[in-house]
């Protein structure tokens, strides 16, 4: 039987560690997390990684699809901030079970995509 709970935050780290398995997202997101709760504009995030507008679009949004990323219109500005919530879940996640031993729990084994 399969522990619902458990599969969607399996989903949830897979989706979020896969949308930062790209060199480029990875440099936008690690932009916005030095920004902090702040965030910055696309026109700086622009400038300071030398990226194409279309792809630092194309990027970011798949960083907001994954959750990883929130952006919000301030008068002609979208400025984007790194979701500190969504990178703190997976990294709680990833360290659940650390040194728990090799056994897979019920919830996980046989349930590999």
């Amino acid at each position: 039987m399969i522990d619902r709970k458990n599969y969607q935050k399996e989903q949830k780290a897979a989706d979020s560690l896969a949308a930062l398995g790209n060199r480029t997202r990875l440099r936008i997101f690690k932009l916005l997390v030095r920004a902090g709760h702040d965030g910055t504009n696309i026109g700086t995030m622009q400038r300071l990684l030398d990226v194409p507008a279309t792809t630092l679009a194309h990027h970011l949004g798949m960083l907001a699809q994954a959750g990883l990323v929130e952006q919000e219109r301030r008068g002609r500005e979208v400025i984007c901030t790194a979701n500190f919530n969504a990178v703190n879940d997976v990294i709680g996640y990833l360290k659940a079970e650390c040194c728990a031993g090799l056994e897979a729990p019920r919830s996980t084994r046989n349930h590999a995509a």
